[in-house]
């Protein structure tokens, strides 16, 4: 177990630079990070391009993952800067995530963990994982419970960080042995957070009238995050747990509200899960469906797909299928139901058998190639791998000579908690 007795945390002294406190919980937020001016557009991409997580290339051509990132991140910056423009200029989700890490410190010191310190670690903008261990290096944490802010397990996401920590842990064994850590790899079925769900949901759906629910009835719509399907086939848990979340979750709402589930932002012409967003909605309006709540379901915090794709291009699409009492249920951010459920996903992990991030990865079908704390082993086949890196080769190098043909971009990026 992680145990920390709360009355062995206390407040940091001035004893030397580093104000190591025996005793000190750490937490780690994992999540993907976003550009927060237009100037970052461009190097975010690359960051994401780059990541053999998000492209899967085949070894025999693996030297090609840095060009193509260059190429790609390059010809989409313009177009994603008008999307982020249209938001503001920048992503709020390192704002919301910092937000949710402060809030999260007062609920575990309301549960008595006064000098516990949560930390932001974002895979592809500041701050980046790797900062932020230099932070726990530095404030003397001695136990560190990992939390991705995805509440559904995927390779690209919570796989993609776990991967970066192992690769930190084993550079530094002799500091990293040293911090006794536990990862939660998934919480899509955590009462806590399923009732906060519920409870945002229902909120939306009390605004509507009597007269408007009788035309048509009420319809919530989750729209969470796609895949390509190669990876599900290959052992992502991702879609498996997104299907029992929506479940719970729906067993929450009134029992004349139609619960329908989607994916959204697929990335070129490769098969990815289905049913798509903006399929859904042209048959939901064809139905004659028109009181409809959408719901953002892999993600916790607002940025880019909720605010722009959903609130926009969804909305627009939604309304011109004959959709007329269109609303979207907020993403959680600092809802205090799911800040209290987040420290006690914590609280319970400190009581629980700890799982190392190599077992995490192995435990959910997630590749860990780099020697550390544990020995790597492969939960994706060999024959997996290469079907995955040739698929995405051709979706995306299929997709970029489809831009420069039609002019038209058919790429969507995404700086949040989906993939």
């Amino acid at each position: 177990m992680v145990t920390m007795d709360r009355e062995l945390v206390a407040a940091p002294t001035p004893e030397s630079d580093s104000q190591a406190t025996e005793g000190r919980l750490g937490v780690l937020l994992l999540n993907l990070g976003g550009p927060e001016n237009p100037k970052d557009v461009e190097p975010f991409l690359f960051n994401l391009f780059a990541d053999p997580d998000i492209i899967r290339l085949p070894k025999f051509v693996s030297g090609l993952q840095k060009p193509l990132a260059t190429l790609l991140s390059k010809r989409r910056a313009p177009q994603s800067r008008e999307a982020y423009e249209s938001i503001g200029g920048g992503s709020p989700i390192v704002r919301y995530t910092a937000e949710q890490a402060r809030a999260l410190e007062q609920a575990l010191a309301g549960r008595g963990y006064a000098d516990a310190r949560a930390y932001v670690a974002m895979r592809y903008w500041y701050p980046f994982t790797e900062q932020a261990l230099d932070e726990v290096r530095r404030d003397g944490i001695t136990a560190l419970v990992i939390v991705p802010l995805y509440p559904q397990f995927s390779i690209s996401t919570s796989g993609s960080s776990l991967r970066v920590l192992q690769e930190v842990f084993a550079s530094d064994l002799d500091v990293w042995e040293k911090i006794t850590h536990t990862v939660v790899p998934a919480w899509y079925d955590r009462p806590g957070y399923v009732k906060s769900m519920a409870g945002l949901i229902r909120n939306e759906l009390e605004q509507y009238t009597e007269a408007e629910k009788a035309n048509g009835g009420l319809h919530v719509l989750f729209s969470a995050h796609g895949v390509p399907q190669s990876y599900i086939e290959a052992g992502d848990p991702y879609q498996r747990q997104i299907q029992k979340c929506v479940e719970l979750i729906g067993d929450e709402l009134p029992d004349d509200v139609e619960v329908h589930l989607s994916y959204q932002s697929r990335v070129g012409p490769v098969e990815w899960l289905r049913p798509y967003t903006d399929t859904m909605l042209e048959d939901l309006g064809a139905s004659g469906v028109k009181n409809l709540v959408v719901v953002p379901i892999s993600f916790v915090s607002e940025h880019i797909e909720t605010l722009e794709e959903i609130d926009i291009e969804y909305r627009e699409l939604a309304e011109e299928n004959g959709i007329s009492n269109w609303r979207r249920c907020p993403a959680l951010n600092t809802d205090a139901a799911f800040i209290e459920d987040l420290a006690e996903i914590v609280e319970d992990a400190l009581t629980e058998p700890p799982l190392s991030v190599s077992a995490a990865c192995i435990q959910n079908n997630c590749e860990v190639e780099v020697e550390g704390l544990d020995e790597p082993q492969l939960g994706i086949t060999e024959n997996a791998e290469t079907w995955n890196g040739r698929t995405a080769m051709m979706g995306l190098f299929g997709a970029f000579l489809l831009e420069v043909v039609s002019g038209k971009s058919i790429i969507r990026l995404f700086d949040s908690g989906g993939v």
